[in-house]
């Protein structure tokens, strides 16, 4: 099993290390051991260590909140779920701990640089009425972004495409060849100078739709750190929010039926908070 552990994991885990402070457990909790046979489809257990994170500034305002769901308005650097290096500074973590909600659970996704509105159950058993809503496209979602005004396009556009993201890579991409699995109507709300905010209705929900496709019309979101081209930045540089904010969410409530309707408390340009 020592071999196998090592075969599994990157050089830069310990793995001898953890076997000798026993940290790799089965699933009834017996200590594995360095030279345990191989055992083929079994399960080995451990807590990985977390980095020390730094809190991720800005407030996370709840719009509403009953027995069933709750709405927050997230601020940037946030993410949803723990993932990767953001474990405590995620809206679940943060949010079980602080409403005492064990069992709080995101309905849909809004990546870590994104603001503005998240919808969560607050129980398990209420999760499936809500989450058919996101699955049958029953909920409509709002969102604004700052980007370049470009003369040369004419308003409305719809874009429609086939997006696909590799698993491990940093960007998404547009095949041009794939049957149409993304559409955003793009509409111009006002102009700032040389920039100007659009309101974006998506239709589909695939990773980084809408960063793709203002990038794909040459007018990439402000801030934004991957479209047009990634750019290096510390995971922890809180500085320049991507000018994308989530700001409203519309459906009609699966379990009584009432009309909802929910705004974001931010507005674009978004700031760096304190």
């Amino acid at each position: 099993m020592g071999g196998w552990l090592r075969q599994r994991f990157p050089e830069r885990v310990d793995v001898a290390g953890m076997l000798a402070d026993e940290r790799f457990v089965y699933g009834d909790l017996r200590v594995v051991g360095e030279a345990d046979p191989y055992a083929p489809h079994t399960f080995v257990w451990f807590h990985r260590d977390l980095r020390e994170e730094v809190p991720v500034p800005g407030a996370l305002h709840v719009v509403h909140r009953d027995d069933r769901i709750i709405v927050v308005d997230k601020p940037p650097f946030l993410a949803t779920i723990p993932r990767g290096r953001h474990v405590r500074q995620s809206v679940v973590v943060r949010l079980r701990d602080e409403l005492g909600l064990p069992e709080l659970s995101p309905l849909h996704r809004l990546d870590r640089v994104t603001s503005g509105l998240l919808m969560l159950a607050t129980e398990r058993r209420w999760r499936g009425h809500y989450q058919v809503l996101f699955e049958h496209r029953e909920v409509r979602k709002t969102y604004h972004a700052l980007a370049p005004w470009s003369p040369e396009l004419t308003w409305p556009i719809t874009v429609r495409n086939h997006l696909r993201k590799e698993r491990g890579t940093w960007q998404g991409e547009v095949d041009a060849d794939g049957p149409v699995n993304a559409e955003t109507l793009i509409e111009v709300e006002s102009r700032e100078g040389e920039l100007a905010v659009y309101r974006l209705s998506p239709r589909t929900g695939r990773t980084h739709q809408l960063r793709l496709h203002l990038s794909g019309l040459g007018i990439p979101i402000v801030d934004d750190p991957l479209y047009p081209v990634v750019r290096e930045l510390d995971v922890d540089d809180f500085s320049r929010p991507l000018q994308l904010l989530a700001s409203g969410l519309e459906f009609t409530d699966p379990v009584d039926g009432t009309p909802r309707t929910f705004t974001s408390t931010r507005r674009l340009p978004l700031v760096a908070e304190d």
